[in-house]
């Protein structure tokens, strides 16, 4: 989820900073600045996301020179990496037998390369 999550920490600060700006004005009358700052929070969004997503399918199809120049056009030649948090599965049992719990234990240690001494 590279790509969301980018698009996401650039788009939010954007419409972040429009809706304090206009929560800073009372009126919300649109005139040239307010419709200014529209255009430039719109065309700057659609600019990254543009960019960002040929530099992901750049990545994904391995073409270098589109992956760079998407990149530098970002201002970072590199995409950025968000590290996978580590799952581990778990499986619990409420009620066991102790025949069958010793079983399971010396299977637990054969696919372990082990032995039960």
């Amino acid at each position: 989820m590279n790509l969301f999550t980018s698009l996401m920490r650039t788009v939010v600060p954007i419409v972040a900073g429009l809706v304090l700006g206009l929560a800073a004005r009372v009126g919300l009358d649109l005139d040239d600045a307010t419709a200014a700052a529209y255009v430039t929070a719109g065309l700057t969004a659609g600019y990254y996301a543009l960019w960002r997503a040929l530099e992901e399918l750049a990545d994904r199809i391995g073409w270098e020179p589109l992956r760079t120049l998407a990149g530098l056009l970002l201002g970072w030649a590199k995409p950025p990496q968000y590290e996978q948090p580590a799952t581990v599965p778990l499986k619990v049992r409420l009620s066991f037998d102790a025949d069958e719990l010793a079983r399971h234990v010396a299977g637990v240690v054969e696919r372990g390369g082990g032995t039960l001494r």
